[in-house]
């Protein structure tokens, strides 16, 4: 395992910021005692035993690893130098060079976790720009603890991917609330629904990783079974179904890049 040393991460009171703690500790990867975490307003009691601080420079100086974990929008009021350091950014949209500047760092890492990483199901895809050849063992340690992960070697990736797995939850639960609003126009009782619905999606996944089979795979096994499923999946795709869900991840891809086209637009006002 790759010699971690300290962990501080900035915005460590944030819903990510947390779910990363707990994933660290809860895993064995990085003991309590040398994770800390920033704070803005109000002390959090996480249980977790890590150190707190509202010093966002003073936890750098403490850690040899700083993960930045607030808001992009946050991203303009964050004033640190961290030269030396390894600075791994899971801000959506916020490029490279934007961290060199702001922070003096030339050791950059940007991971994308979803809110999975709090029970350890996350995929986090990751880039790393640094010549440091012991910096991308050390991001893959941190970030295994959160679940799967992958290199891509293009930071334009990670934009895509903020769009389609730094959902999280939200797109099958969109799913799940649509089949459910059906259910309910047809007379099934809500609790009935939401119950069958959750349950699909719960086993759905479930299958998917005890089986390990492509979705393309499972699809078309539905298909050539030609039953009631081939049916509904013969109309979704006849009514547009990919058409949308390509349409969605194309404006979450769009946001993710404009918000990297304000920051560097902010800095020139």
């Amino acid at each position: 395992m790759a010699d971690i040393g300290r962990v501080g991460i900035i915005g460590g009171s944030g819903w990510l910021g947390r779910a990363i703690a707990k994933a660290l500790i809860g895993s064995g990867t990085v003991p309590a005692e040398r994770l800390t975490c920033s704070f803005r307003s109000g002390r959090p009691d996480t249980g977790l035993g890590v150190s707190w601080t509202q010093d966002n420079q003073q936890l750098v100086e403490n850690s040899d690893v700083v993960i930045l974990s607030v808001r992009p929008n946050d991203w303009s009021g964050i004033e640190i130098t961290a030269s030396g350091k390894l600075v791994i950014s899971v801000m959506a949209g916020i490029t490279v060079d934007s961290i060199k500047r702001k922070t003096g760092c030339v050791r950059i890492a940007r991971a994308l976790p979803n809110a999975a990483a709090e029970v350890g199901h996350s995929c986090t895809p990751f880039f790393v720009a640094s010549s440091d050849p012991n910096d991308r063992a050390i991001v893959e340690v941190l970030f295994r603890s959160c679940g799967t992960i992958d290199a891509v070697f293009r930071e334009e990736y990670i934009d895509y991917l903020t769009a389609m797995t730094g959902s999280g939850e939200a797109f099958p639960a969109l799913l799940a609330e649509a089949m459910m609003n059906d259910a309910i126009a047809r007379g099934l009782p809500m609790e009935i629904a939401r119950r069958a619905v959750q349950q699909l999606i719960i086993g759905a996944g479930r299958l998917q990783e005890y089986h390990r089979a492509s979705p393309a795979d499972t699809v078309k096994s539905f298909l050539d079974y030609d039953g009631t499923t081939s049916a509904g999946i013969v109309a979704m795709r006849k009514n547009g179904f990919e058409s949308v869900i390509r349409s969605g991840l194309d404006a979450a891809f769009r946001k993710a890049q404009a918000l990297a086209i304000n920051q560097v637009g902010g800095r020139g006002r």
